[in-house]
């Protein structure tokens, strides 16, 4: 019986290989560290393709281990149905003519910019000057890690024959085709998000970022057939040959499916490296004007997306700043740092006695504008590591709440629940005060390993083991815990929401826009 689906997800801070039944049970899995970037010179963010994949291989091997030594019968690989791979989001890398890396990757991480590239002309250079959007392109343009390979590293450019993200390169790898999945296309490419596919010969993208039609790859929606398990990838991994490897999506994608929120009245908050609230549209729909959004796990539909770009990374930036006491006794009892800071949260009460942040910790494109900062105002001497560490998480749920609202205005679904995936789910307090600041109700999903379940429950409707998304987030996802809003603290959010948090971006704007010009930080494009 092919009852089973393999599903490795490559994140940020590591590498899982998860076998997973066709009702969203985790059966085994293997997990394998990694080191999330090298930075050759400050700010760069660079990493070895060829580390992934043996990251990759390493897991496999190890889940078979894995199964071996919890008791699962040698069956256990016979049984597996298909293969779906998901990875972190925007890490591209040069291919030569052979589909060897040419350089290191670049990380989504990395912030290096490409100044001064020449500005996309004719009429479509002439209708963005119209509508103001020149600045937004010539962002875009400067974020585009094809400009700065093109740029400084022309060698390099003219040598490569295909240009993909992570996301390719390991399909490639387990398959021996470049092609990729539509559900993996996020960053910087000349691909065209509300028809799904590269973009058409007269778009504007070609321009901005000019990289050549050839050096693309296939592209296969999500739930689509990519290729078999080729016979080099099975003795490398483990993985049964000729097994279909199945697009899946991007790991935020498969993030939100894996937490059942395929309707569009379903919020999933990801409480990850990069904080997002999404929502999931069958109606192409700009949450932010000219931005536009990304394809979803689901074939044909769209991700609703609002970022706070470095979102739960403050909360290591906490522990690495302030967090001594914990890191300590994290050693001492043989637990991470995180895991105690739930009793911190308990220290300060709701509205951390007015302690609030604005957690622009990156500059944004349009939401925030590039020139933002963060904030922490209302200090008094009343205030500890806990108020500071309070408001981090309340700051980064008023944040999304904002997005929720904005969302909510521009596509026109009132978002009535909520699930929260991501390593900061864990938290009880995180999850309680989201209930609070939102008002709503908020659940945990079952499982943590949401993006890897995503991707599975892509391969089962793709395979045909599930009839569609319906029927898979029925079979596949259920709640652990739903958190109700707290009528006092409710009240109290909704009075430093509105009357203080939402008034603080226009309020201080004029003083960052004065910083950037005395410091030059962020640098203008």
């Amino acid at each position: 019986m092919k009852d089973l689906i393999l599903a490795i997800d490559n994140g940020t801070q590591s590498l899982r290989a998860l076998v997973f039944d066709l009702q969203g049970n985790l059966l085994v899995k293997n997990r394998v560290e990694l080191e999330p970037y090298v930075s050759p010179k400050p700010g760069w963010a660079e990493q070895d393709p060829d580390y992934y994949w043996r990251a990759l291989c390493e897991a496999c091997e190890g889940l078979w281990r894995q199964a071996e030594a919890t008791g699962w019968p040698a069956s256990l690989k016979e049984r597996i149905a298909g293969v779906a791979l998901t990875t972190q989001r925007s890490t591209v890398i040069n291919l030569d003519r052979d589909a060897r890396p040419l350089r290191p990757a670049i990380v989504w991480l990395d912030q290096r910019r490409t100044y001064g590239e020449k500005p996309v002309g004719g009429l479509w250079g002439a209708a963005f000057r119209v509508v103001g959007m020149t600045g937004t392109v010539a962002y875009l343009q400067a974020e585009a890690e094809a400009n700065w390979i093109r740029a400084n590293q022309p060698d390099i450019w003219a040598k490569t024959d295909k240009y993909v993200y992570l996301s390719g390169y390991l399909t490639y790898k387990l398959t021996g085709r470049l092609a990729d999945s539509v559900g993996c296309q996020v960053g910087y490419m000349p691909f065209d998000y509300k028809k799904l596919t590269w973009a058409g010969p007269r778009d504007w993208k070609w321009q901005a970022v000019p990289i050549p039609k050839e050096k693309l790859v296939d592209l296969v929606p999500p739930t689509g057939v990519i290729a078999e398990i080729s016979a080099a990838a099975s003795e490398a991994t483990g993985i049964p040959q000729g097994l279909p490897l199945i697009a899946a999506a991007a790991d935020k994608a498969c993030e939100i499916v894996g937490a059942g929120c395929v309707e569009p009245h379903v919020g999933c908050l990801s409480y990850g490296t990069t904080a997002t609230i999404n929502t999931t549209h069958k109606r192409y729909v700009e949450v932010i004007p000219l931005i536009p959004p990304y394809p979803s796990a689901v074939p044909g539909a769209y991700s609703l997306e609002i970022q706070v770009f470095r979102g739960f990374w403050m909360v290591s930036w906490f522990l690495a700043q302030f967090g001594c006491d914990e890191r300590i006794a994290a050693q001492e009892r043989g637990v991470e740092p995180e895991e105690l800071l739930d009793d911190l949260v308990s220290g300060a009460p709701p509205g951390s006695m007015g302690l609030v942040l604005q957690p622009y910790w990156s500059p944004g494109l349009k939401l925030p504008g590039p020139e933002a900062k963060g904030a922490i105002i209302g200090f008094g001497d009343v205030h500890t590591r806990a108020h500071v560490y309070r408001s981090i998480l309340e700051g980064l749920a008023f944040a999304l709440r904002e997005g929720k609202e904005r969302t909510e205005e521009r596509s026109g679904v009132a978002v009535t629940e909520l699930r929260v995936s991501g390593g900061g789910s864990q938290s009880n307090a995180a999850l309680q005060l989201t209930a609070d600041i939102f008002n709503l109700p908020t659940a945990r999903p079952h499982i943590y390993e949401t993006s890897g379940l995503g991707a599975a429950m892509d391969a089962a409707v793709g395979l045909g083991l599930h009839r569609d998304f319906t029927a898979a987030v029925k079979e596949m996802t259920r709640i652990s815990a739903v958190y109700e809003p707290n009528p006092a603290n409710r009240e109290l959010y909704d009075g430093l929401y509105n009357r203080v948090y939402k008034k603080m971006y226009q309020q201080l704007r004029p003083l960052y826009e004065a910083i950037r010009e005395i410091t030059g930080y962020p640098p203008k494009v």
